[in-house]
């Protein structure tokens, strides 16, 4: 059954007046249009987009994600960051630059903005390495698994938070992730998905979340109520015992989850919390609704939820469920538009759509899975393919700002790739010429084999005007708009090492 929803966006009035209401510190929601594959809460304050449109760098360690990152021209450049492999602390080192603020012991997104971090081919796994976001916006999380990060025992990482999020963070998207444990706080884990100290417009779709002790939370205590606005819809929670998720504050939308053996409480609105919860399938579960282990009341807006052998305990002074019988005490509005599936097939759609390695699929609306690409998303956000077609440079001219002894300019253009040019140190320029006016849009930098070093930022250059036409980070195909010239230069500005360009390929498109 397809129940569409329809939301006038003046709705976000109303939820900020709850906001206020509460005492929460919330900016209000921008109403805008959703951004390409984003949903819920993080479609608005401009919507979440992570690097897209920048450049595409593939990683295989932690150390090279850290690298990707303190790469780019800035802090600000947008970049996709696809992953293939197991991250641990042994491929995970800090990495330094001024586009980055990074650390040892995590994935670090710290103070940054505009980035995807994608896992494609056999898959991506953070081996007992969390994910933290902080003092950063237009985050982008997706087809990716975070297991067993522990706060406590050997070794430690992010607070014991698959993901965490904290200070002053801004739109993250969370999509299509794996998120597990192996315990609860005794044997050293924490939460799984948690937000802290002004975390705003964030949407946790199409994941799983289980055999931990906690699932997450909004707000690290009482006092802190400047988290929200956040969604979470079509997720598998499984073999959890607590907060999934624990609201201190703020708005929450909760919809089209599937929860199976939550083991002690199970949505925990307190503190003035507002929880709209619909269409939902609870399950083998115990007082799934409520506010929990606190007199600090939360509110909770239900429909179309379906109960199926959950227990509810009596209420007292520091617990009350919302069961047996859920009713709203409050209502929520919601500022974008959705589509929910009948709670009856959520358990059905949610097992094949939710978590890493499903093809990024989602549900259609009407209980069935679809999948964005019919070809399947091994790279779901590949870069620009390589450019078909006479390759310019050959025969063409060359020059430089330096080169390293015993390499040569001309060795860009001659087709040969045991042949390159290095700078005389880690950066400087290699450009390609031509007698009169030649039409690009395309070039491909191919790196040298066993290089030591690898081009981190760059930029290309029109040589006969200076003007930047394009950058970015890492060697590889560069697009952009068609240019008529007679010189153009590639730029390195940053690099590991010093970089061994083995081709600069230009191409007419």
């Amino acid at each position: 059954m397809r129940r569409p929803v329809a939301i006038r966006l003046s709705a976000a009035v109303g939820t900020l007046a709850l906001a206020v209401a509460t005492g929460a510190v919330l900016s209000a929601p921008e109403a805008s249009a959703a951004a390409d594959g984003a949903t819920g809460y993080a479609t608005q304050n401009g919507g979440t987009t992570g690097g897209a449109g920048g450049r595409t760098v593939r990683a295989t360690t932690g150390t090279a994600i850290h690298e990707a990152l303190c790469n780019r021209a800035s802090s600000s450049t947008p970049i996709v960051i696809q992953v293939e492999g197991t991250i641990n602390h042994g491929n995970t080192t800090k990495v330094s630059g001024g586009s980055c603020n990074t650390a040892a012991d995590r994935i670090e997104l710290k103070q940054v903005s505009n980035v995807t971090i994608v896992g494609v081919g056999s898959g991506a796994v953070f081996d007992q390495l969390g994910i933290h976001i902080r003092e950063s916006s237009n985050i982008v999380v997706q087809n990716v698994t975070v297991r067993n990060v522990k706060k406590s025992g050997s070794p430690t990482s992010n607070g014991g938070d698959a993901i965490g999020m904290e200070s002053d963070v801004r739109n993250v998207w969370v999509d299509h992730t794996t998120l597990e444990a192996s315990g609860g706080e005794s044997e050293g884990f924490d939460g799984l998905f948690d937000m802290k100290d002004d975390t705003q417009y964030v949407t946790l779709s199409y994941s799983v979340l289980r055999d931990s002790g906690r699932g997450g939370l909004i707000g690290s205590s009482e006092s802190d109520r400047s988290n929200g606005y956040v969604t979470f819809h079509h997720n598998l929670y499984e073999n959890l015992d607590s907060r999934v998720p624990l609201l201190r504050g703020g708005i929450a939308h909760i919809y089209n989850n599937h929860y199976v053996r939550l083991n002690e409480s199970g949505i925990n609105s307190r503190a003035g919390a507002r929880a709209r919860v619909d269409g939902n399938y609870f399950e083998d579960s115990k007082d799934v609704l409520g506010t929990f282990y606190t007199d600090a009341a939360g509110y909770w807006q239900v429909s179309g939820n379906i109960f199926d052998n959950v227990t509810w305990s009596e209420p007292g002074t520091d617990n009350n469920p919302a069961g047996p019988d859920p009713k709203s005490n409050t209502s929520v509005s919601i500022p974008y538009a959705f589509t929910l599936d009948d709670a009856a097939c959520v358990p059905d759609v949610v097992s094949r759509t939710a978590g890493a390695g499903k093809g990024l699929k989602v549900s259609d609306g009407s209980c069935s899975a679809q999948s964005p690409d019919p070809t399947g998303p091994t790279d779901p956000t590949p870069g620009p393919t390589v450019p078909s077609g006479t390759n310019l440079s050959l025969g063409a001219g060359a020059d430089g700002s330096s080169k390293a002894s015993g390499t040569s300019y001309g060795n860009v253009r001659d087709g040969d790739l045991g042949t390159y040019w290095s700078p005389a140190g880690s950066t400087g320029s290699i450009s390609v010429k031509w007698d009169s006016a030649t039409t690009v849009s395309k070039i491909n930098i191919r790196e040298a084999a066993g290089s030591s070093g690898t081009v981190g930022a760059w930029k290309a250059v029109n040589g006969d005007t200076g003007a930047t036409l394009t950058s970015g980070t890492g060697a590889g195909v560069i697009a952009f708009p068609a240019t008529s010239l007679k010189k153009l230069t590639f730029t390195i500005t940053s690099a590991s090492g010093t970089p061994r360009i083995a081709e600069f390929e230009t191409y007419a498109g």
